[in-house]
């Protein structure tokens, strides 16, 4: 059922409108406003799917109504109503954000077929939005330790700047949630978020994986190919595990950084990008440094935001938090009901080293929910937690 709100102040026309969308759908449920205050109050208290609105009325204009429903409920759509002294009024409303307008008297197929795009727009939004906060639970930080403050406390002050952010720590820690978290909380959030793992391509492609290369390029470079740097272009790049980066591609990525520019293997055209860069390591990158693994002038552009996430062994008193979240996303995602862990068998997972960190911490809870008895027992850690 889609709600709409028709504010106009003439009756006629509103009975006229409320006529033609009752008659057109049953699935449409109609109401009116007599004017742009009476609109105003209906649209706090109640949720619409669509709000049909004219420009001149008295009290409250269309242009003060669109201006208010676009603070208070922005992801409403708002069609104005003009009338033929109205048109440069309605283009300007355009601008200020109103879905689209229709003249008076409204043409019938015109009007209806504004109504149907507005609805399904307003419906692809509210998917949109139920989207991205299932991705963004998928990369929610768990835990209350004071390491894991501090970095929800860094993130929420630098996601918001355009820095550059390196995000160190042992393998299996989450570091890529740290990433994740930077971009969907920054300006960039609407971009793209390209994540890149340096250690899993050849050296002899990273170039081309990175910054793409023209046909004939190399052997097997059959046509033009973007990279991922241009993919990101007006979001966030995730440049993972760069300490495993050849050295000709951190040159190349050292120009991308102080130029904004990059090309393509093969090119010497220059093609400007808009990349926000985080980058993740496990190694000691100032080792890797004094060793001439990795260029130190790159180094300093990367770390202009250090972020360390500590290893688990070092965050124990998180561990509750992380088995319980582990249980309910687990048995959410088998279908089963959740199991609890008795206070043993959780002091038994705070006790024990965890070389592999969050992901074998996961591994775990997973093979223990699987095998364990209906409630996980110090007996069922000492089990299977440690094969």
């Amino acid at each position: 059922m889609s709600k709409i709100l028709i504010i106009e102040d003439e009756a006629a026309i509103r009975r006229v409108l409320v006529k033609i969308l009752s008659e057109e759908s049953d699935t449409y449920q109609v109401e009116e406003a007599e004017n742009g205050l009476a609109g105003i109050e209906k649209i706090k208290k109640d949720d619409y799917d669509l709000v049909l609105c004219d420009i001149k009325m008295p009290k409250m204009d269309g242009v003060e109504v669109l201006e208010a429903v676009k603070k208070i409920k922005p992801e409403i759509p708002m069609v104005m109503i003009s009338g033929h002294g109205d048109l440069d009024t309605a283009v300007n409303t355009m601008r200020l954000g109103a879905f689209d307008y229709i003249s008076k008297p409204p043409d019938l197929n015109r009007l209806l077929n504004t109504v149907r795009i507005a609805l399904d727009r307003k419906e692809l939004v509210v998917e949109n939005k139920m989207l991205k906060k299932k991705v963004s639970k998928n990369y929610e930080m768990i835990g209350e330790s004071d390491g894991i403050a501090r970095i929800k406390d860094m993130i929420d002050k630098v996601a918001p700047t355009d820095a550059r952010v390196l995000i160190t720590g042992p393998n299996g820690t989450g570091k890529e949630l740290v990433a994740h978290w930077l971009h969907q909380k920054s300006e960039r959030s609407k971009g793209p978020m390209i994540e890149v793992n340096c250690a899993a391509i050849p050296s002899e492609l990273i170039e081309s994986e990175l910054f793409g290369h023209v046909k004939g390029a190399f052997t097997s470079a059959a046509k033009d190919r973007a990279g991922k740097f241009e993919a990101a272009n007006g979001g966030t790049i995730f440049l993972d595990e760069i300490g495993d980066m050849s050295l000709s591609a951190q040159a190349k990525v050292l120009r991308a950084l102080q130029e904004s520019r990059i090309q393509r293997v093969g090119s010497d055209k220059d093609i400007k990008v808009n990349v926000r860069v985080v980058a993740a390591t496990n190694k000691n990158l100032k080792k890797e440094i004094e060793d001439g693994k990795f260029r130190e002038d790159l180094y300093h552009r990367l770390a202009v935001i250090l972020i360390e996430v500590p290893a688990l062994n070092d965050r124990r008193e998180d561990i509750p938090l992380l088995v319980d979240y582990f249980a309910d996303k687990i048995s959410s995602e088998q279908g089963t009901a959740k199991k609890s862990f008795s206070d043993k068998a959780i002091k038994l997972l705070q006790n024990y080293d965890w070389t592999g960190n969050i992901r074998e911490l996961r591994n775990v809870v997973e093979r223990l929910i699987i095998l364990g008895g209906k409630e996980v027992s110090e007996a069922d850690v000492k089990a299977f937690a440690s094969k």
